[in-house]
């Protein structure tokens, strides 16, 4: 009796506990970094894609990612997010993996600061699947990419509560 109660015990610490259950596949996380922003020295000037560049439309610059990626860039002091769309390019050099636009910068709640840590999601395993086709699987600098199948999932049998007659 001793031994089950000392297992139900653990099963509540350990099985209860949020931070030991079975989390889903690191699937969307692609770089973390620095982040910086720019905005009135660039206003209306054209971007690397070819755009014209609004200090407060939600777009960034990145050294490798792909024209058009939507990238979720979260704050990781406060957890603040945004999502943003590539359309310009940071210099090789930069020690920074994404310059923000001012208006996405504001959403993060870094103008005051200047620079923040961040990090760089995607939205879904279908978009790391398109990156990692559109980079060749060789990313470049601290970006992660690696390719996922498609989880296969055993068709659901009715539950049948009779017997089967022969």
């Amino acid at each position: 009796m001793k031994k089950f109660s000392f297992l139900f015990l653990l099963f509540l610490i350990f099985g209860l506990c949020p931070s030991s259950w079975a989390q889903g596949a690191d699937s969307v996380q692609i770089q973390m970094g620095w982040a910086s922003f720019y905005g009135k020295r660039f206003h209306l000037r054209q971007t690397a894609n070819g755009e014209i560049f609004h200090m407060d439309s939600l777009t960034a610059a990145h050294k490798y990612l792909p024209f058009d990626t939507r990238v979720k860039v979260t704050r990781l002091d406060t957890g603040d997010t945004v999502w943003v769309r590539i359309n310009d390019r940071l210099p090789k050099s930069s020690l920074r993996i994404i310059d923000l636009s001012r208006g996405a910068a504001t959403v993060l709640d870094m103008r005051s600061v200047g620079i923040a840590r961040v990090k760089l999601e995607l939205a879904t395993i279908r978009d790391m699947n398109r990156l990692y086709n559109q980079m060749e699987g060789n990313a470049r600098g601290t970006i992660r990419i690696r390719r996922y199948e498609e989880a296969i999932l055993p068709r659901k049998r009715p539950i049948s509560w009779s017997w089967p007659i022969w």
